[in-house]
């Protein structure tokens, strides 16, 4: 079972969650949105090459766990408000095969300057200023599928119990954000390749 995908993003599909192996050996290989997210600076390369170097040192905890669970459902109710499908697939951008994205949803229909994406979240309190990690993570996708705006949609939730319905916000691109993100990518990108092949 594979999400659906527009037509104009068919050649740049990597791999599938649903394939979680191929999934994530596909993600190993590049910057994904997810490193993206805590490419603050110049010196957090270096925390983002070890995670990268390692990347089975984190896996999971309760809190992981219940946003896996919620997604979906999350994404039922974004769905039916927005139009926005759930999306479970691993792309390229057009012009780096190194730099990926999984955006949690997207629109299936328009053409490529009508792209929408969306990225799920869970968090047990209100979100009233969107945490930098998440706009990163946002741009990064923006910048990898080539879309302008993002829906974040975010269900609060208390001991593991949700509070009330999801609540969104549309995130705009930032295309000097994007830049300095793609910058520190590639800065990453070229210290993980000199370790590959330093020799031992």
């Amino acid at each position: 079972m594979t999400s659906p995908v527009p037509s104009f993003l068919r050649d740049r599909v990597l791999a599938d969650s649903h394939d979680r192996p191929g999934w994530l050996k596909a993600r190993s290989t590049g910057i994904t949105a997810t490193d993206a997210a805590h490419l603050a600076t110049p010196r957090s390369v270096d925390s983002v090459v070890r995670a990268k170097c390692d990347p089975f040192a984190f896996a999971g905890n309760a809190y992981t766990e219940y946003g896996r669970v919620r997604e979906p459902i999350i994404a039922a109710w974004m769905l039916e408000h927005f139009g926005l499908h759930s999306s479970t697939v691993l792309f390229r951008a057009v012009g780096n095969e190194r730099h990926l994205a999984t955006p949690d949803g997207l629109n299936l229909c328009g053409d490529p300057g009508d792209l929408l994406l969306a990225e799920i979240k869970t968090s047990t309190k209100p979100i009233e200023k969107v945490p930098r990690t998440y706009l990163r993570q946002i741009w990064w996708q923006q910048y990898v599928m080539g879309a302008q705006r993002t829906l974040l949609v975010w269900e609060q939730h208390e001991n593991f119990r949700p509070v009330g319905p999801p609540t969104f916000r549309w995130i705009d691109r930032d295309d000097e954000q994007i830049t300095r993100l793609v910058s520190l990518a590639d800065a990453t990108l070229a210290r993980i390749d000199d370790l590959v092949v330093a020799p031992r």
